[in-house]
């Protein structure tokens, strides 16, 4: 027998190390800083490096700078590893969307996990708007992800992240092998939000009760604006329970609304369909917005 599986196992070793090889280092390092003529927020790429790609920054209705993640590789692969860096100078504002989906495909073995690194850095009075679209999973997947964002005085955020259950159509649902996420977000050294999140369906279904239960997607939307009284964060978590009150229906949908320990709130969504949650998203990004800026919340216009 030990004859017979030496050459599976030296054949298993060689198709490990060409899919190690064919794995790529995508790397993008963004900057948005005003204008001192114009007052407009101006773009910059520091280090781009493929399959990441922008191609170039629209300006939004309020002077800021939008610009869309570009993977051209059609979704991310076992092995790869992703960097994105954004630098957002005092008093500028950046909006950043993903083309469409981001698509994690299948890991040939648990040595090619994918890995999502960024760090964000928002500057005294600058915005960050990060508004992605879903991320699908797909069956026998492995994917890790950590984000750090520091926030100087006067800074805000708006950044929401999707996760849906697989591919859907094809009843793919929760066959992935991990999705892990951490997230950081700090200010003044200390911490806003410490998240830690590691989904393993095969070793821990979902559909527990102590999980997902019977709701297949999932979302998180962060907001956050340095400086803000308790009592204002408070006006703003009740005026957002009523809309999580009216989105929610038990069994299709939940939405809960909570302070964070300062200076934000956190929006939680459990979805039967996927398709309930970017109108939800929305609803609360046009309140938050206008609540906290004065500015409507205006969805960017997707280019392919």
């Amino acid at each position: 027998m030990i004859l017979e599986r030496m050459p599976l196992i030296a054949l298993e070793n060689e198709v490990g190390a060409k899919a190690k090889l064919n794995s790529v280092k995508g790397k993008l390092d963004l900057g948005f800083e005003v204008d001192q003529t114009t007052g407009a927020t101006r773009f910059k790429i520091y280090a781009q490096q493929p399959p990441l790609r922008i191609v170039r920054a629209f300006e939004t209705a309020g002077g800021g700078a939008l610009v869309h993640l570009h993977n051209l590789s059609g979704g991310v692969l076992g092995g790869d590893h992703l960097e994105l860096k954004i630098a957002v100078e005092p008093g500028a504002q950046a909006q950043l969307t993903s083309t469409s989906a981001t698509r994690l495909y299948r890991s040939r073995n648990a040595e090619l996990t994918a890995t999502q690194l960024t760090e964000a850095k928002v500057g005294e009075g600058g915005l960050l708007e990060f508004l992605a679209e879903p991320l699908i999973p797909f069956a026998a997947s492995r994917y890790r992800q950590q984000t750090k964002i520091e926030l100087a005085p006067g800074a805000g955020l708006f950044w929401w992240e999707i996760v849906a259950p697989g591919r859907e159509a094809k009843g793919e649902l929760f066959e992935y092998e991990l999705f892990q996420s951490h997230l950081d977000i700090t200010t003044g050294g200390k911490p806003l939000v410490l998240e830690r999140m590691r989904l393993e369906p095969q070793l821990r279904p979902l559909n527990s009760p102590a999980r997902l239960g019977p709701y297949r997607y999932f979302a998180s939307f962060y907001i956050c604006r340095v400086g803000l009284t308790a009592s204002r964060w408070r006006e703003l978590e009740n005026e957002l329970s009523e809309i999580a009150q009216s989105l929610t229906r038990p069994g299709e949908s939940l939405w809960g609304v909570s302070m964070l320990p300062a200076d934000g709130l956190l929006v939680r969504a459990l979805c039967l369909r996927g398709r309930e949650i970017p109108p939800g998203l929305l609803a609360f990004w046009k309140a938050a917005k206008l609540a906290l800026y004065g500015q409507a919340a205006i969805l960017p216009r997707k280019i392919y």
